[in-house]
């Protein structure tokens, strides 16, 4: 074997190690903001939350829970969505997806790398409570 030749195999070795090495950027993660807060008087208690979540491309939720009745509809994009025990469903404007309290929200995401995705997510809740609860 030439010595050009043990050089190149060694410099492909090398570019591929360091290939392997660079980290892997993390999904991104949605945005939610708070739009509304009201106290529901006739159920003492409880209150609404309604949220603006944006979606940037790629991003992914991570498993959580609401401990709510959630109710989503799309505005912009497509966002996949899925509850433990259920199948996941792809959800487009217009679309609506619902949440029960004891439900663990598994899945997730934008089902674009490259499109933002956009909803609205209508909570009743449990006042002072968090509106996501990280899964155990």
């Amino acid at each position: 074997m030439s010595i050009h030749h043990c050089l190149g195999i060694c410099l492909l070795l090398s570019s591929t190690v360091a290939m392997a090495q660079e980290p892997v950027a993390a999904a991104p993660s949605p945005i939610a903001t708070p739009v509304m807060t009201q106290p529901l008087p006739e159920f003492p208690g409880k209150e609404v939350l309604l949220l603006s979540v944006e979606f940037p491309p790629g991003a992914v939720d991570p498993v959580h829970r609401h401990d709510a009745e959630a109710f989503v509809y799309v505005l912009e994009g497509n966002i996949i969505m899925g509850v433990a025990g259920g199948r996941e469903v792809t959800l487009r404007p217009g679309d609506t997806f619902h949440e029960r309290p004891e439900d663990l929200h598994t899945v997730g995401r934008n089902a674009s790398s490259q499109k933002p995705a956009r909803f609205l997510a209508f909570l009743i809740k449990d006042a002072g409570k968090p509106a996501v609860i990280p899964a155990d």
